[in-house]
């Protein structure tokens, strides 16, 4: 009976102390709709976007794609921006220095020039040049004009490393997906063959084709083209053994599917992100060893110029004429600074895995 009394005394006095809960307290703030669980707030991107996307956020890519694209613009349109023609002679009017309306007060675009004993003249006056006639990089030994000439080297120069490009991914990516696909000793045997290709130096190559074909512009591409694709296919190879184990492929073999058109559907789509950045490396190396070919004197021949032919001119007159050979030297570092960042930027933007 005791403890029946306690009992109740408790209950009653826990009642009165527990206070009444507003059953307010209790209501979501904010309404959740089922079908707002499922919504996608960012956008759909594929593969193409989604590395420009990354590509954007990259400045120094940016800037390089900025000046590719300004480089490869007044390379196309050479011939009408060009303000003489590059092969028009004026020796009366030979290594005139830069003049630059509206830049005179400068030094460099003065038009002036320093004789022996030190002292500055008026150039353009002493060859008599007509007045409002400007030369804006200067003239050669020949009197042509080294802006026309710079326009169209650049555009000799890219001509042959696009092409060269070209070949290059033609062979190069046939030869390592055929040599990634079939392994085995057909794989072995293909490599050594490039073993033996890479052993011989380019140089070599590129005399033994002056003993067949004259010094020109094929020439150079078939040289470059002999040699180059040699670094595409094994990139091309390590891709194919790679991807050929994947699910998908499989499955395209287990549905009867070609072995052509599981190469060109499902293989070279996944790895067209490596190629296109191996295409970017190898255009700057194509210049440089066009240029240094032009440079040894067994590249590009007159009257026709092209960036290296520019460099070679210059340099037998550096101490004297320093224009002649800055300007085609600052426009080929451009373009290979220029492209190898953008290659860099690219291979960053290609690969999902880097972190942003």
């Amino acid at each position: 009976m005791t403890i029946k009394n306690s009992m109740n005394t408790i209950n009653s006095v826990s009642s009165n102390h527990i206070p009444d809960i507003d059953a307010k307290l209790f209501q979501p703030k904010i309404s959740i709709q089922s079908k707002d669980n499922e919504k996608i707030e960012a956008p759909s991107l594929n593969f193409l976007q989604d590395s420009w996307r990354r590509l954007k956020k990259n400045k120094g890519a940016m800037i390089s794609l900025f000046f590719v694209i300004l480089i490869l613009l007044l390379a196309v349109l050479a011939p009408w921006i060009a303000p003489a023609s590059p092969f028009q002679q004026n020796p009366a009017q030979a290594n005139l220095p830069p003049k630059i309306p509206g830049l005179e007060e400068f030094s460099w675009f003065s038009g002036k020039s320093m004789n022996r004993g030190g002292a500055l003249f008026d150039a353009y006056e002493k060859a008599n040049v007509a007045e409002g006639t400007y030369y804006y990089l200067g003239t050669d030994g020949l009197g042509r004009d080294l802006l026309s000439r710079i326009l169209y080297g650049t555009r000799i120069s890219l001509l042959v490393a696009f092409i060269a490009v070209l070949i290059n991914v033609i062979i190069g990516v046939t030869y390592g997906m055929i040599s990634g696909w079939l392994g085995g000793k057909v794989d072995t045997l293909m490599q050594r063959m490039l073993e033996i290709i890479s052993g011989v130096p380019n140089l070599v190559i590129v005399v033994l084709m002056l003993l067949v074909l004259q010094p020109g512009l094929l020439s150079i591409i078939i040289t470059i083209a002999l040699t180059s694709w040699i670094s595409m296919s094994r990139v091309v190879r390590a891709q194919t053994l790679r991807l050929k184990q994947q699910e998908y492929v499989l499955a395209a073999r287990v549905l009867g599917q070609s072995t052509s058109k599981i190469l060109l559907k499902h293989i070279l789509p996944n790895m067209l992100g490596i190629i296109i950045v191996q295409m970017m490396f190898a255009i700057p190396s194509a210049i440089f060893f066009e240029a240094f070919l032009s440079f040894i004197g067994i590249g590009i021949p007159a009257p026709n110029a092209s960036l290296g032919t520019l460099l070679s001119e210059g340099y037998k007159t550096f101490r004297f004429l320093p224009h002649l050979m800055w300007y085609p030297a600052a426009v080929i570092s451009l373009i290979m600074l220029s492209f190898n960042l953008l290659a860099d930027g690219l291979r960053d933007a290609f690969d999902p895995k880097m972190k942003e």
